[in-house]
């Protein structure tokens, strides 16, 4: 069986000229960089918002598990497929972080024959998107330490400083760090941190703006401490919005690469959906639905995050209405989340994935509260068997829950036709009831505990001591009237990570809040979840290499 990256590096794969022309894309339009890979120009961006939007596909999965959903995969192929049915069609996904890459996740550009391609260069470097918002990001902090040591003319408490600096690895040891040691010369001491690129209020702030306008607003808005009267101090404060901005002028242009099938994909930011929102950028799923009738997207981890996010935080704020809702689950995940061990996965068992079945439930359930139609992909693994792919159409079934079998990593587009057909057919009823889960005007205890209650299946939400007055202060500077964003485990709809399926009886603690007031909304953090991860025992980096030609080897 081969692996991804040698199936990516046996593809054929076309010019990004030619990729261009399926959207209506001219040479002027595109900034190339290299032969298959561009970026999207911002005069052309500007002269498609009066163009008529495209349908919206949203992808979303049950909690992910080691053992795997493949939603990027499954976004790949439904795209793929609905360009095989001869519609106009589009992906839009999120770059990837090269934390997971060389951690244990892996990358964000698909598998097997549902891929984007260059598979390489999108995993790792790209076009230098996260580079540049690890610069802005660390810009920032170097500007805010130097307005302490020269003078500090904002009078800002340095024990009160809430911005940290940046990398987009996973690396534990810079969770906690001291600063300006060394003497009068090298700063003023404090306590700081690292966050992983993607959990920087600068991923997100790109992936919200509407332009470069937008993104320079936005960016001034952002707090970076408070000061001795403990008041909030942001960036315009600090009057540095215009050089971060000028740091971000090319990032904030989306790019554009194709799949193995050549279908056009606009990959473009990549925050995490635990720690963040989770969801590609508004510029990059706008221009997708200006340039094809038909676009696929997809938001990060569990319906219970990502897509969670995508549709109470981006939607509300870009009126960006998905006309469907795909689910994808696989047996092996829905086994694990009934009780079996990772290392059983191969062997048949009905019994754990009609207990398991309860995790696909509650997300098909999440998704109707919002009023929107679905369809659940049963995403096929090679060890799954007929039995239980009969057992889990059964329980759909039974639950008048519609679904198709998915085969997109082995077989392409062919493995995805008879999703993207039933994706077609659910359209067609014209079913959409789309609403948000909750009021902006209402408090923000009310909104935390509508997510956990409705969404996750919380019986009620404790909040710290710390949060309780984080909540009132934040309502006292004019923040409530913002979106929530919850920090929390991917792998459970509890807090708790070891708790799979659909657990019951439980109280989701939230124990800190962080303001993202240029992005727009604030985030609770829970449990135990963390703004930079650590690596495994065994990173993926140990199996990576490039051979004498430069090609990449083990990646994936």
């Amino acid at each position: 069986m081969k692996t991804d990256i040698e199936i990516a590096q046996q593809a054929s794969i076309h010019p990004i000229l030619e990729i261009g022309k399926k959207l209506g894309l001219t040479e002027d339009n595109l900034e190339l960089y290299g032969k298959y890979k561009a970026k999207i120009s911002s005069e052309k961006l500007e002269q498609l918002k009066d163009n008529q939007s495209g349908k919206l596909i949203l992808v979303t999965a049950i909690n992910p598990t080691p053992a795997g959903e493949g939603k990027s995969t499954v976004t790949v192929g439904l795209g793929d497929a609905l360009q095989k049915l001869n519609k106009k069609t589009a992906i839009a996904m999120r770059e990837p972080s090269l934390g997971p890459t060389m951690g244990i996740k892996g990358g964000a550009a698909g598998g097997g024959y549902a891929q984007v391609l260059p598979m390489e260069d999108i995993n790792l470097h790209f076009t230098g998107d996260l580079h540049a918002i690890t610069t802005a990001n660390n810009a920032l902090a170097a500007l805010l330490d130097n307005h302490i040591h020269q003078g500090n003319e904002l009078r800002i408490d340095q024990r009160r400083i809430v911005w940290k600096r940046a990398v987009d690895l996973n690396d534990r040891a810079l969770r906690k760090v001291i600063i300006g040691l060394g003497g009068p010369l090298q700063g003023v001491p404090r306590e700081d941190g690292f966050d992983i690129t993607v959990a920087s209020e600068v991923m997100a702030v790109l992936c919200l703006a509407q332009d470069l306008n937008d993104l320079k607003h936005r960016l001034s808005k952002m707090v970076i401490a408070y000061n001795i009267d403990k008041k909030p101090v942001t960036v315009g404060d600090l009057g540095v919005e215009g050089a971060l901005t000028l740091l971000l002028k090319d990032a904030i242009k989306p790019n554009l690469v194709q799949t193995i099938e050549h279908t056009p994909a606009i990959i473009h930011g990549g925050p995490f959906a635990n720690i963040a929102h989770g969801c590609n950028s508004v510029i990059a799923t706008a221009a997708a639905s200006k340039l094809a009738d038909y676009v696929v997207t997809e938001a990060g981890f569990g319906a219970d995050l990502g897509a969670e996010k995508f549709l109470n935080i981006k939607a509300r704020n870009e009126q960006i209405n998905p006309e469907i809702v795909v689910i994808v689950a696989t047996i092996r995940a829905l086994k694990m989340h009934g009780g079996v061990a990772k290392g059983d996965l191969a062997a048949e068992n009905t019994e754990a994935l009609k207990n398991g079945f309860a995790n696909l439930q509650k997300h098909v359930d999440s998704i109707k509260q919002f009023g929107l139609p679905f369809v659940v992909a049963i995403n096929r693994f090679y060890s799954d068997t007929a039995s239980e792919i009969e057992v889990l159409e059964e329980l759909c079934t039974n639950d008048s829950i519609p679904f198709a079998l998915t085969e997109v990593w082995e077989k392409g587009s062919e493995g995805g036709l008879e999703l993207a057909r039933k994706v077609l057919e659910i359209m067609e009823q014209k079913n959409n009831e789309f609403t948000h889960l909750y009021s902006i005007e209402a408090a923000i205890e009310e909104k935390i505990t509508a997510i956990a209650t409705k969404i996750y299946g919380a019986s009620h939400v404790e909040f710290s001591t710390k949060a309780k007055k984080q909540i009132k202060d934040f309502q006292e500077f004019g923040w409530g009237n913002l979106p929530v964003c919850m920090a929390k485990t991917q792998y459970s709809l509890s807090d708790d990570p070891s708790l799979l399926g659909r657990p019951s009886n439980f109280a989701i603690t939230v124990r800190e809040l962080k303001p993202s007031i240029g992005a727009g909304f604030i985030v609770a953090l829970t449990g135990d979840v963390m703004t930079m991860p650590g690596l495994p025992k065994q990173p993926a980096a140990l199996k990576m290499d490039v051979n004498e030609q430069g090609k990449a080897i083990g990646l994936f």
